[in-house]
């Protein structure tokens, strides 16, 4: 297991790699302290995660988020003491697949990252087909009506579960339990996040409008048309 962490303050490194280094013994750590040297390390050596923090010295974690997806869709977990709102909705929006807020534990840390990963679990189950949506875990792809559309690792987890339970109400309690293994007092902004970004991603297909359904105070409902459901 590989990971680079993007931190400048050399006391996080050294807590980070210490529980890194207690949840997979093996694990080879890669620090870097300034953003812009990031993508050219990442590009010659793509490590199995990315722990970027937002407070670097030369440039923001946001623009190192951004420059990031812009050529990987490795799994990236925002670690920051920046805890407002309008903070963690850019870093999802962004593509982080998660955001921790400073200081956290160390069994808190790696049971996020696990969840992060538990996505390579969930690409090995058979394409999904329903309704107007096809979906095919192994490469997190969702073809909605005539169009290809790429999904984030979380988003995956959702339109998984909201298929699987399709014309059912999935709540809030049960994507967080899929997202990140627990519930948390945030998760439900966050799930809204995703799922607006997910809306943004299928609604623009004609015949693909209107599929995911808010239930307020409860969760979401994929509401697929009963006669092409399979």
């Amino acid at each position: 297991m590989k990971f680079v962490i993007i931190e400048d303050d050399t006391e996080i490194i050294e807590f980070v790699s210490l529980a890194l280094d207690l949840g997979w013994p093996e694990v080879e750590i890669k620090a870097i302290n300034r953003g812009r040297e990031v993508k050219e390390i990442i590009e010659s050596d793509p490590p199995d995660i990315v722990l970027l923090d937002l407070g670097l010295p030369d440039i923001s974690g946001f623009e190192v988020l951004k420059d990031i997806r812009s050529f990987s869709n490795i799994p990236i977990i925002i670690i920051t003491v920046t805890d407002t709102e309008e903070s963690i909705v850019k870093g999802l929006n962004l593509g982080a697949d998660e955001y921790i807020v400073k200081p956290f534990g160390q069994l808190e840390l790696l049971a996020r990252i696990r969840a992060v990963l538990r996505i390579k679990n969930h690409q090995y189950q058979t394409p999904i087909s329903s309704g107007p949506l096809k979906y095919y875990p192994e490469s997190c792809k969702l073809i909605c009506g005539s169009k290809n559309i790429h999904l984030t690792r979380t988003e995956c987890l959702i339109i998984n579960e909201l298929l699987k339970n399709k014309g059912k109400v999935v709540s809030y309690s049960q994507l967080a339990d899929i997202i990140w293994g627990d519930y948390y007092p945030n998760a439900p902004e966050a799930i809204r996040v995703y799922i607006r970004r997910l809306r943004l991603k299928i609604e623009s297909e004609p015949g693909c409008t209107g599929l995911i359904i808010s239930k307020p105070g409860l969760g979401y409902i994929l509401d697929l048309p009963t006669a092409n459901n399979k």
